[in-house]
C-alpha cells in the first residue's frame, strides 16, 4: 500500500477537477483508503498548494540614509537601543 501523502498527490488534481456527483465518488474512496475522517479528506483534497516564500531581507527594505534618520529620530544608538 502506497503511504498517504502518496495517494493524496495521487488523488488531488482528480478531484480538484471533477464535478460535484464525481467527488463524492472519488472522497468515498479516498476516505475507505485512507482511514481518515471525511471532513479531513475534504480538506486535505481541497487544500491550495503552498507558494514557496521569497527570501525576504528585511535589513535591505531601507537605504541606509533612510535607516540612519530612523535611529536619529528614535534616539537610538548605531548598535541598537538600550531602552
Amino acid at each position: 500500500m502506497a503511504t498517504r501523502s502518496e495517494l493524496t498527490a495521487a488523488i488531488v488534481e482528480r478531484y480538484r477537477v471533477a464535478r460535484r456527483d464525481d467527488k463524492g465518488r472519488i472522497l468515498d474512496e479516498f476516505v475507505a483508503v485512507t482511514g481518515y475522517h471525511r471532513k479531513h479528506a475534504i480538506r486535505v483534497l481541497g487544500r491550495r498548494e503552498k507558494k514557496p516564500s521569497g527570501n525576504k531581507s528585511h535589513s535591505l527594505r531601507y537605504g541606509s540614509d533612510v535607516r540612519q534618520a530612523l535611529r536619529h529620530r528614535s534616539g537610538c544608538a548605531p548598535n541598537g537601543c538600550d531602552h
